[in-house]
């Protein structure tokens, strides 16, 4: 499975994470504080997570057509010219503003980014390894998520948010650098009568194909847009603002938290490795019912514990296993859908799936943003209404996974 490669690939994932990792920490949580408003942050976040869907299905289609390893140079250094510009233009232009418009550009990139990556895995992996690619993708993605926050809450904390932002642009420079050296065998595709032209054929097509062949991945997506909703939403928009506004505690102590998700997810990246030939998606429901039931003791320990640093560490170690569960059923999810689909029609399959799934997120941002505003005084109430809804969801959707057909080989 390590080829030379898929072994640069993953030493390109880990610096390019890395720095996204940190970006994605450092710029809501400057402007978290500088406002201290959950509502602007909510409204902020949301609109970054648009271009994220609609980028989706173009990464995938370009994923199809183009040299993933292309793509990835180019958003890579296209980063870090985003975030350069950033650093430049602060303190000189409105700062809301200038956040909203970095956010909606880096969350475009990783929408477009990530296709290219899961698209490459079919062809630099033998079918009987695509579980464990993608668990060391995920396991990857999480180190860097886990490191990111971590140290970059230590030196925003110290050092403010510029030197971070530059560490940043090192780390895709970097990135795009080490990708030029990657070969991903591909078949070029024309774009046709233009790309939107083909993104929109080819995303009608994808969406054909799982409605006509795999009708039961469009339920599973419709469980991933209320878990995006009511979960995701709550943990992107809550997390921070329950640390550090509510809670109290610095900017690096929320990194901590940020890096205890990230932790989780390495965790449940690993543990889908080692137990890949165990895991069976049938049973993947159980999984989303112990996620979200990890929701509940944030909930009941802000409510009663006085101590802040007691409900810190409960809300810590409760989003580690929230996020060990989500991602052991993740990667079950996208192998699932990797080794169902024709390799011609991976990347844009993954897409289509990706787009529809975020559509929520959006939504749930900007709803979070607006009741942790209302129920200031009472923001945990808001916890235990998300885990609520959440157990609902999936405790109505677990039969559904019994559904699921047996894998077939392409």
């Amino acid at each position: 499975m390590f080829s030379k490669d898929f072994t640069l690939v993953i030493i390109g994932q880990i610096i390019s994470l890395f720095g996204n990792a940190t970006v994605r920490f450092a710029l809501p949580l400057y402007l978290l504080n500088q406002t201290g408003s959950s509502a602007l942050y909510g409204a902020v976040t949301a609109c970054a997570f648009i271009p994220a869907i609609l980028m989706s299905p173009v990464g995938g289609i370009v994923a199809d057509r183009v040299n993933k390893r292309n793509i990835m140079v180019a958003l890579d250094l296209f980063t870090a010219a985003v975030i350069t510009a950033f650093c430049i233009l602060m303190g000189g232009v409105n700062l809301t503003f200038l956040m909203t418009v970095t956010m909606m550009l880096l969350y475009g990139i990783a929408g477009a980014y990530q296709p290219s990556v899961q698209a490459s895995i079919p062809a630099l992996v033998s079918p009987d390894r695509f579980m464990e690619a993608n668990s060391i993708i995920n396991s990857i993605s999480s180190v860097a998520a886990l490191l990111g926050p971590a140290l970059g809450g230590v030196l925003y904390s110290v050092c403010g948010l510029k030197p971070v932002l530059w560490i940043c642009v090192a780390c895709f420079f970097l990135s795009a650098v080490m990708e030029l050296f990657i070969c991903i065998p591909s078949v070029k595709q024309d774009f046709g009568g233009g790309i939107w032209r083909t993104v929109k054929e080819d995303f009608a097509g994808s969406a054909r194909f799982i409605r006509r062949e795999k009708p039961i991945v469009w339920k599973v997506v419709l469980v991933l847009c209320g878990i995006n909703l009511f979960l995701s939403a709550m943990i992107i928009v809550g997390l921070p603002y329950m640390v550090t506004e509510v809670l109290g505690l610095d900017e690096a102590l929320y990194g901590f938290a940020q890096g205890a998700l990230a932790a989780g997810g390495l965790t449940g990246g690993v543990a889908a490795g080692v137990f890949a030939k165990k895991l069976d998606i049938k049973k993947s429901g159980s999984l989303l019912i112990a996620g979200t039931g990890c929701v509940f003791p944030i909930g009941i320990a802000g409510m009663i514990l006085t101590s802040a640093i007691a409900v810190y560490i409960v809300i810590t170690v409760c989003c580690f296993l929230v996020m060990v569960f989500s991602t052991v059923f993740s990667v079950q999810v996208m192998t699932f859908i990797q080794a169902q689909t024709p390799q011609n029609l991976v990347g844009k399959v993954i897409a289509v799936v990706l787009t529809v799934s975020m559509c929520a997120q959006p939504l749930g941002n900007a709803l979070y943003g607006v009741l942790f505003q209302i129920c200031r005084g009472r923001e945990f109430m808001v916890v235990l209404f998300a885990g609520a809804v959440s157990l609902l969801i999936v405790l109505r959707a677990k039969n559904l996974f019994f559904l699921v057909p047996e894998r077939k080989k392409w």
